[in-house]
């Protein structure tokens, strides 16, 4: 029997190789480029590195300067000032500690001796001026404010209240309570009545809050505008009424209620 053998039948053998060999050559055209590309790229960094070296090199000693600046600084002056004005409020409020137990003049005596200072010592109000950078001189703010507001000079009570920041859970919201309390010493009950308010949000806990949204709530009574009044004291219903203040606060609401 005759075998059949087809003719023309080329392997395929030899397609693939020249299949591979052309890839290849692709891939280094590819890879040269890319090279080439990188190479262009380093060339033109450093034309351009050596072009502006000397901006480079004034900005990196710049920003040296500024950090060593800033080293010596917190090292040589500022610890220094917080050390020494930390030092000095320990005078005025010996007097300040003894003024809160004492009574009328002698109260009135020991809280001047307190902002004034003596014996060559400072008092809060020359602390708070010579160490207005340092945190004892804001807390100088603080207990000069209380003081004045003791002996019922409340303008001062507000200048030095105002210059006092604090984010204390306690200090904070009394500092802004205490201007309320001088606004409304001073018949100026629309202020006493933002402070109060403020004092009351500045931070939730339960002696500052319900404190303050009591005393702003009756200052709205005060100011007849009796919705604020209602609005405040159901929040110390509602956020605080195992409180001093949230005792009997139900009567105040219907108080309010009523009034309108």
């Amino acid at each position: 029997m005759a075998t059949y053998k087809k003719r023309g039948y080329k392997p395929k053998k030899e397609k693939i190789v020249e299949e591979v060999e052309e890839n290849f050559d692709e891939s280094q055209s590819t890879t040269a480029e890319v090279f080439n590309t990188l190479d262009d790229t380093a060339n033109k960094s450093e034309e351009w590195i050596e072009k502006n070296s000397k901006p480079l090199f004034l900005g990196l000693v710049t920003v040296a300067a500024v950090i060593l600046g800033y080293l010596a600084y917190t090292t040589f002056i500022s610890e220094p000032n917080e050390q020494e004005a930390s030092n000095e409020l320990a005078y005025p409020r010996t007097f300040f500690d003894k003024a809160t137990t004492s009574a009328g003049t002698a109260a009135d005596a020991l809280y001047n001796t307190a902002l004034t200072g003596g014996d060559g010592k400072y008092g809060f109000t020359d602390i708070a001026s010579e160490f207005s950078g340092t945190k004892a001189g804001n807390l100088a703010n603080y207990y000069a404010g209380i003081s004045f507001l003791k002996m019922k000079k409340y303008e001062e009570a507000i200048e030095y209240l105002s210059n006092f920041s604090s984010e204390d859970e306690l200090l904070g919201p009394t500092a802004l309570g205490a201007i309320g309390d001088a606004f409304a010493d001073i018949n100026q009950p629309e202020d006493a009545l933002a402070y109060y308010q403020k004092a009351a949000k500045k931070k939730s806990n339960d002696f500052t809050s319900p404190l303050f949204l009591f005393k702003a709530a009756q200052t709205a009574m005060a100011l007849k505008e009796y919705n604020t009044a209602e609005k405040l004291y159901t929040s110390i219903k509602e956020k605080y009424a195992t409180t001093d203040q949230g005792k009997d606060i139900e009567k105040y609401i219907n108080s309010a209620k009523y009034a309108q």
